[in-house]
């Protein structure tokens, strides 16, 4: 028995050297970074800030590249189905924790398939109307659409999106019936607003505040539990007429499942020292955006906790995917 064993012993050892070994030299080629959004959302943005910035951290590219589609399913599931090398990886969000719920058939399972490695940073969402909507605040939004119901409508980029969830859990909690109107993509959903083919929409501060600093849009409230120092002069949701309500977006990376550890502990630190750099934060402070970096267990754990919260909102809002 003993020498069985210590030949297992000594495989397990160089199976760890070997993975050390690889991640020493990783990354040896460029890698993908795919985003499973459309061009020019949060995701978009942070994942190209990110993919530069490891570029210059360890030599390699990092390319970004965009699969919008099905709810982010069809990026995701192309970075569950490949191999676990540390080539590709998936810049993911809130939307992915909504999906393990509201779109239980897909092809893969978040925890299941794919690794975390890091978090990147979080948002508060600001909800706007276009200017052609006879309401200057939120109470008088809450009246027209009360007075009004099934007649107005809001824009989001698309199913299980954290535009679609705050929409519908304003709608429960403040009791009125607005028609959700579904984008193939977070750009198409400001086209919408921005052009008054849509009335209300609830998107990231981080893309839509300049709109409103600008004029072309009007805001009703930010979906922090405080105000924004972004919109310091626009109250929260809560306070504004709908208490309690509250709503955001973060962003993380994972990686195809059995992606080797010593991998994943490198990114998790490159991307940590990377979002907490001084003027990182302070440029992204400015945007509305706060560092969210965590280690491996701890974004495991706050994953888990995501879906299970987000099975709770899903139920209560009676969301579900046209």
């Amino acid at each position: 028995m003993a020498r069985p064993v210590a030949l297992l012993v000594s495989l397990v050892l160089t199976l760890l050297a070997a993975a050390s070994a690889h991640a020493q030299t990783y990354p040896a080629r460029p890698v993908k970074i795919i985003v499973p959004f459309a061009v020019g959302g949060p995701a978009d943005i942070y994942a190209r800030f990110l993919g530069a910035k490891l570029q210059d951290a360890l030599g390699q590219p990092f390319v970004v590249e965009n699969r919008p589609g099905a709810g982010a399913v069809v990026g995701s599931d192309a970075v569950a189905k490949s191999a676990p090398d540390g080539y590709t990886l998936l810049m993911m969000s809130n939307t992915h924790t909504v999906n393990e719920t509201l779109i239980p058939k897909k092809p893969y399972e978040l925890m299941r398939d794919l690794a975390p490695i890091n978090g990147v940073n979080y948002s508060d969402l600001l909800m706007v109307v276009h200017p052609s909507v006879p309401a200057s605040n939120l109470k008088e939004f809450l009246a027209l659409a009360k007075a009004k119901p099934k007649e107005l409508n809001y824009a989001s980029s698309g199913p299980g999106t954290p535009y679609h969830m705050a929409g519908e859990l304003f709608k429960a909690m403040a009791g009125v019936d607005i028609v959700h109107v579904p984008y193939k993509g977070s750009d198409g959903a400001r086209t919408g607003i921005l052009g008054g083919q849509v009335h209300m929409m609830i998107d990231a501060i981080t893309t839509m505040a300049p709109n409103v600093s600008a004029g072309k849009l009007k805001a009703l409230g930010t979906t922090g539990k405080s105000r924004s120092t972004v919109l310091p002069d626009v109250p929260t949701v809560s306070e504004a007429g709908v208490p309690g309500y509250e709503a955001g977006i973060w962003l993380g990376l994972m990686a195809p499942v059995a992606t080797p550890k010593p991998i994943l502990e490198r990114l998790n630190a490159e991307v940590g020292r990377i979002i907490q750099a001084p003027e990182v934060k302070e440029n992204w402070m400015k945007q509305g955006a706060a560092p969210m970096s965590m280690t491996l267990e701890q974004f495991d754990k706050f994953l888990r906790d995501e879906i299970v919260k987000w099975a709770k909102v899903v139920k209560v809002s009676g969301a579900k995917v046209d």
